[in-house]
């Protein structure tokens, strides 16, 4: 089981990285929680990983926190719910806030997550809420950048087309978040988890 890669960080996006381990590159996948951690292609980084097997294919996942792995472990227990599944919703909530709607059976809260309905909801809270008890998770900040709003609106339509949204929906809601926001500057966390709120209504 690979459960880290060290190396040199040579491509990045929203939803995926290509890690240089001694001549090996490994593609892996992230939720939007690490990519905002990462620094800038061509450094030297350490990622926590899980490697996923199914039947036809291998998929590695990549976190910047041992919390972030251990929730995505926890979330992919869950009936129905599976890796890419599992990576929208720690791309679209921190784990502080997830912990605490699970711990204090938010449903509200749970179904405001981009892909969560209501018996995924309830679902999280059976089957985790005992779980995450013992969990001490601290906060996770977010990183501001400092990209044109050309750049970020790519970046960002790519991590939610990576994450199974509709090409049209997706900017439209990116359109919509810029026209809302008009004058603030936003990180790209913020942008996409404001867009995946704005598409489920769209």
């Amino acid at each position: 089981m690979i459960a880290s890669l060290t190396g040199v960080l040579k491509t990045k996006n929203p939803t995926e990285i290509l890690i240089d381990v001694n001549g090996v590159g490994y593609s892996v996948t992230i939720p939007l929680s690490t990519y905002e951690k990462l620094g800038e292609v061509g450094s030297n980084l350490t990622l926590l990983t899980h490697l996923h097997v199914r039947e036809d294919a291998m998929q590695l996942f990549g976190f910047a926190s041992p919390e972030e792995r251990f929730f995505f472990k926890l979330l992919i227990t869950v009936n129905g719910i599976g890796p890419k599944i599992a990576q929208g919703i720690l791309s679209g909530i921190t784990v502080t806030d997830l912990k605490q709607h699970i711990a204090h059976e938010n449903i509200s809260a749970l179904t405001a997550i981009p892909g969560v309905g209501r018996k995924t909801a309830e679902r999280l809270i059976i089957e985790l809420r005992d779980k995450i008890g013992k969990m001490d998770t601290p906060s996770l900040g977010s990183i501001p950048l400092q990209d044109e709003d050309g750049d970020l609106r790519q970046e960002a339509l790519l991590a939610l087309t990576s994450l199974g949204y509709n090409r049209p929906i997706a900017e439209k809601a990116l359109r919509q978040v810029f026209t809302e926001t008009k004058g603030e500057k936003l990180s790209l966390q913020d942008l996409i988890k404001r867009a995946l709120r704005t598409s489920s209504t769209l």
